[in-house]
């Protein structure tokens, strides 16, 4: 799938269900056969995250304090600019959240991502995303919930395990 210049829209809800309302916050869990490490590296790092975070690219040194930025595939805009609130390499990391593609959902406040990570056994370990501070930014918690998250998560798990981005060709 060729990038775009900025994430697909989520609502595709059939007409005859209703769409379930979006909460404040929303917490998503996936196994991933990968080291908490490997995990952290996929969050943090350019090269992973065109393949799994519809096409941007992260820029961040995980640090408190320090920026947390996602760029647009051809690197021209910003989808993201907030800052890293807490990190505990490789196993926490929280960061503000403000969607800066659209302009509704970059006029609400910033909400705030946290990422934990925990080892499971040796090869698998547990990745837990919590999306808070959403009670003020109600277009965001629309966008991102149920399938906006999910298509992340499940492109890192697919591009940990394969190699391969969840939408690219696999041969």
């Amino acid at each position: 799938m060729a990038p775009t210049s900025q994430p697909p829209q989520q609502d595709q809800t059939p007409p005859t269900k209703q769409k379930p309302e979006s909460t404040t916050d929303q917490v998503y869990q996936i196994f991933i056969r990968a080291t908490p490490e490997e995990i952290w590296n996929a969050i943090i790092q350019p090269e992973f995250s065109a393949k799994y975070f519809y096409g941007s690219r992260v820029e961040t040194t995980a640090e408190s304090g320090s920026p947390f930025r996602y760029l647009s595939p051809d690197g021209e805009s910003l989808w993201g600019d907030e800052t890293v609130i807490e990190s505990d390499r490789p196993f926490r990391l929280v960061v503000g959240w403000r969607s800066l593609y659209d302009t509704e959902l970059a006029a609400e406040p910033t909400s705030r991502v946290t990422w934990e990570i925990r080892r499971h056994d040796d090869s698998v370990s547990l990745l837990t995303v919590i999306h808070d501070h959403l009670g003020a930014s109600p277009r965001t918690a629309e966008q991102v919930s149920g399938p906006g998250w999910m298509m992340v998560l499940s492109g890192l798990k697919t591009v940990l395990e394969t190699g391969h981005g969840l939408t690219e060709p696999t041969s």
